[in-house]
């Protein structure tokens, strides 16, 4: 028997500081949508992942707290407003992220595109881009690319048996064909998998085989949390001896790096890893 993880809540003295300017700059964080376990360290520490193109998904992943609904048209000032987001916090790393919006005609690459400039233009922060699988468009992959961030990733999130019920209008294939993409232009790679949705401990190995078989050099592997009661309950929670196994698979398997651990995620600590 696991215990369920507990984190503190949120202190208002140690994250007030990066609100305020999250705030007066008007833009959106993932920390605060997903209901992330980790918000409190990451505030203090003044890291945030930035979400981009609202705060509204096309999409119903039965993980995810993020509204879903008709999302509102691309705001051409956001990029402007996330650098002078970055500058003021003194970032040297950024991870910038997005809802998915199957509503626009580039699924949001164009958003990802001009964000990055407008960073670059401001900062010398290091980029991370952590993208939806655009439909795993090889044209539009290709802009991404092209963006010439320092880091690329996209979450795998599960294992291929629960892909498509856990995150409908998803594609554990398309998931692969994107990461083997961005794998081959040399750019890092990193990709993310919750466990505690109902796989085997086979269906984990297999996944990490395909993250790796595709290229991918970096990896996290985090217990998924049911973040509000509407969200999909947790099957089982793993220990910690469990996701140092885990880890020391994948390992053996070649990635460069890997995180694994009852609260991590995608961009918890990604200066570090």
């Amino acid at each position: 028997m696991y215990l369920k993880p507990r984190v503190k809540a949120p202190a208002p003295e140690l994250i007030d500081t990066t609100l305020k300017i999250l705030q007066k700059n008007s833009v959106n964080t993932i920390c605060l949508e997903s209901h992330c376990p980790n918000i409190t360290e990451c505030f203090h520490r003044k890291t945030a992942t930035f979400l981009i193109l609202g705060d509204i998904c096309t999409r119903s992943c039965k993980f995810c707290s993020v509204k879903h609904a008709k999302p509102l048209p691309f705001d051409p000032t956001e990029p402007q407003r996330v650098a002078r987001a970055v500058k003021e916090l003194g970032l040297s790393y950024v991870v910038i992220t997005s809802v998915d919006r199957d509503d626009l005609p580039d699924f949001g690459v164009s958003g990802f595109v001009a964000v990055t400039q407008a960073i670059k233009e401001q900062t010398d922060a290091k980029i991370e881009l952590l993208t939806p699988d655009f439909k795993a468009k090889s044209e539009l992959l290709a802009q991404i690319i092209a963006a010439n961030p320092y880091k690329l990733a996209h979450n795998i999130e599960t294992v291929e048996r629960l892909s498509r019920w856990v995150m409908p209008g998803c594609s554990y294939q398309k998931s692969l064909k994107v990461l083997e993409t961005y794998a081959k232009s040399g750019i890092i790679t990193k990709s993310s998998l919750m466990v505690g949705l109902g796989e085997t401990k086979k269906e984990i190995y297999e996944s990490l085989q395909d993250l790796r078989c595709a290229g991918v050099q970096q990896l996290t592997i985090g217990q998924y949390l049911q973040p509000t009661s509407k969200q999909l309950p947790v099957q089982k929670y793993y220990s910690s001896q469990e996701f140092e196994e885990l880890r020391q698979y994948a390992l053996s398997l070649g990635f460069k790096a890997v995180e694994a651990g009852v609260l991590v995620r995608s961009s918890y600590y990604a200066d570090k890893l």
